[in-house]
């Protein structure tokens, strides 16, 4: 029997799946591939209605949490993910908040316990190809950092995976991106900035992979997460500059076990 080539991409909270593999999931979906999305966390830490931050008035933890995992449900159907997996852990809110230290918050789970049930699930789908953060979780927060370190150990731990991918952004397409920005007129997000220390060293960079076809779905599965407010920026660029800056997904290779050379254009490349 043929083999089945699976994609499991493993991430922290409701929407983390959209900017960074949102286009590796829906293009590798097209191909046939199974893409199992695991997300670490409900989300409670995210805004409430009308932007409500934990601990203003109006903000329910459970009832953000609700609402933001019925917006990855239809993400998820957007973006033809297959399998959708929650871990259900706590959100533990961005890194200093008090809530990091909160019984149940991922942060504060301990690493076997977080990996094994990865390892689990990577023993029942056997995915080629597993993509998380990097050990910085992109930008220091605390739950990507964990789903940084349980995924690596689970991947070492089970011996499943040929693949393990860190997301990235090149630094050579941050500043691509702010020009192009900038030429439009568009205030730069506070994130990104002029000091040039953001994003992944080009140098570092293995895979790019082109997204341009599944572009649309990739800026629908974000509008999927209208409840946060971080989302509007992209989402306010419209689905044609979303999809001319957003239309490629970089990737590091962390782990590998096929041999094949990079760069790569494929996370499949020696898989196939």
């Amino acid at each position: 029997m043929p083999r089945t080539l699976t994609l499991m991409a493993v991430h922290a909270h409701p929407d983390d799946e959209c900017l960074g593999t949102g286009g590796v999931l829906a293009r590798y979906a097209d191909e046939g591939v199974r893409t199992v999305l695991v997300t670490c966390t409900n989300g409670e830490m995210g805004d409430g209605p009308r932007g409500a931050k934990p601990g203003d008035p109006g903000h329910d933890p459970d009832a953000v949490a609700a609402t933001r995992l019925a917006e990855l449900r239809t993400s998820c159907d957007t973006l033809g993910v297959h399998h959708l997996e929650l871990l259900g852990y706590r959100d533990s809110g961005m890194e200093g908040w008090p809530q990091n230290a909160d019984p149940g918050s991922f942060w504060t789970t301990h690493l076997t316990d977080a990996a094994a049930r990865l390892a689990a699930l990577m023993e029942r789908y056997r995915p080629q190809v597993v993509v998380t953060y990097d050990a910085n979780g992109m930008y220091g927060h605390p739950d990507h950092v964990q789903a940084h370190r349980a995924t690596t150990a689970a991947v070492q731990a089970s011996g499943v995976p040929a693949k393990l991918y860190h997301t990235a952004v090149p630094r050579s397409a941050v500043s691509g991106f702010a020009d192009l920005l900038r030429s439009r007129g568009v205030d730069l997000p506070q994130a990104i900035g002029d000091d040039g220390d953001f994003g992944t060293p080009d140098e570092l960079v293995t895979t790019v992979v082109d997204c341009r076809a599944v572009a649309d779905r990739k800026f629908a599965s974000l509008a999927a997460h209208a409840s946060q407010s971080d989302n509007i920026f992209f989402l306010d660029l419209g689905p044609e500059l979303f999809a001319q800056l957003m239309g490629e997904e970089a990737f590091v290779r962390a782990h590998d076990r096929t041999g094949h050379p990079v760069p790569e254009d494929d996370l499949f490349a020696g898989l196939r």
